[in-house]
């Protein structure tokens, strides 16, 4: 039976279900032949070790897959400034946004269960819920919150978060705010209002979000490393700290609660192995864990994103479309379908991308607020997809100044 029909049983299904991303990676066709993933794995390596060194950025991990195959695996750098420890496949970090995706998956597949349905609304389970437009928060869906089509303005309360307000007590305030569009109308970037999944994700199973992920994700996948929230973080066997910049060097501060309290948007911790399995799963390799209906749901394009074609040049130069989907970015990178997501809260940043369709995937994750590492990105897409070369790490700008001798 093909992926198709599966779906059209599924209670995936409907008329509002995601249309199927064809093909998925259970029919992957790599791009390089075993050898040249080889070399492609060791450059990554090789410029990663330079990213650390050069561009003094404290603490870096990176992973590549292709399909079965983890090409890279490793740590650079240090956990923290201030010591000699090292970081390494196990070292755990904060995930950030990177986060979003686990939210997406989950609630896909308690769809699939029939705990949950895409057009479940907020209020059916919480009947306190309250936006200022009535009507809205009445029809305000899952699919909505996940796609971040809740009608609000960007990253509604954030600054409120950051200043240590209670989340109960911010989705109590949503009602306060002026809407830019109709639940479901407009996609605008939320933190606050994603993680009311988290609250429906309760209300559906009458467990905690956090333990079923676990139970339902972490676990299954071997993600042994992988865990909720600040306490969890510093209980880790080797975790990096988080790194701000003051008087120009890098320098180790404890890790920020505040965006912990909120954990369908930003509360996950791993390592780079966790992040290596969580790729391969998201590509298909894990259908024992996650099926292929539920990859397919989390993975299709639901909302026009097309800010996301500005900013950084990598997306200036090589995004074609972008899209979001429930807990992923979808864009078209260089003519080839892209499943991506960035994190960041402070003194950390992450970033990971997928092709599905070739069945591989880079992910990075590093304990300071630098830019840098984030060029590994597109320099690894650019030469598995054979694109023209492009210098993204300009690693020149970090090479010591000299003075010329003055001729006698």
């Amino acid at each position: 039976m093909t992926i198709a029909a599966l779906l059209a049983m599924s209670p995936l299904a409907g008329a509002d279900a995601p249309s199927l991303p064809a093909p998925l990676a259970a029919t992957s066709q790599p791009l390089l032949a075993p050898r040249d993933q080889g070399v492609l794995a060791k450059q990554i390596e090789v410029l990663a070790q330079r990213v650390v060194s050069e561009a003094k950025v404290s603490g870096l991990a990176v992973a590549m897959v292709q399909d079965d195959a983890i090409l890279l695996e490793r740590g650079f750098g240090l956990v923290d400034s201030g010591s000699k420890e090292a970081v390494t496949v196990d070292t755990v970090f904060r995930l950030a946004s990177l986060s979003k995706a686990f939210a997406g998956t989950l609630s896909a597949m308690l769809v699939q269960d029939g705990a949950l349905r895409w057009d479940t609304r907020v209020s059916d389970h919480l009947p306190a819920f309250k936006l200022r437009n009535v009507q809205a928060a009445q029809t305000l869906t899952v699919k909505d919150i996940l796609s971040h089509r809740a009608g609000l303005p960007h990253n509604t309360y954030d600054r409120q978060l950051e200043a240590d307000e209670p989340y109960p007590l911010l989705v109590a305030k949503l009602d306060g705010v002026a809407p830019i569009c109709e639940a479901g109308q407009c996609y605008s970037y939320q933190n606050i209002a994603f993680s009311l999944v988290g609250d429906l994700v309760f209300a559906a199973t009458g467990d905690f979000y956090s333990h079923q992920v676990e139970k339902r994700l972490f676990h299954p996948l071997g993600m042994y490393n992988a865990t909720y929230g600040r306490d969890a973080l510093e209980a880790s066997a080797s975790w990096a700290r988080p790194h701000v910049r003051r008087a120009g060097r890098w320098v180790a501060v404890r890790p920020k609660e505040n965006y912990y309290r909120i954990p369908p948007a930003a509360g996950v911790n791993a390592s780079i192995h966790d992040l290596a399995l969580w790729m391969q799963a998201q590509l298909g390799r894990r259908a024992d864990v996650i099926a292929p209906e539920v990859l397919a749901s989390v993975q299709a394009e639901l909302v026009d994103t097309p800010g996301e074609m500005l900013g950084s040049p990598w997306r200036r130069e090589r995004l074609n479309d972008a899209h979001y989907g429930l807990g992923w970015r979808i864009y078209d990178y260089g003519g080839r379908r892209m499943v991506f997501h960035a994190g960041a809260v402070q003194g950390y940043r992450a970033a990971l991308a997928l092709l599905p369709e070739h069945g591989f995937g880079i992910v990075m994750v590093w304990n300071c607020e630098s830019g840098v590492p984030f060029g590994l990105l597109p320099t690894a897409l650019d030469r598995y997809l054979g694109l023209p070369a492009r210098d993204w790490l300009e690693l020149h700008r970090f090479a010591p100044r000299t003075t010329a001798r003055r001729r006698r």
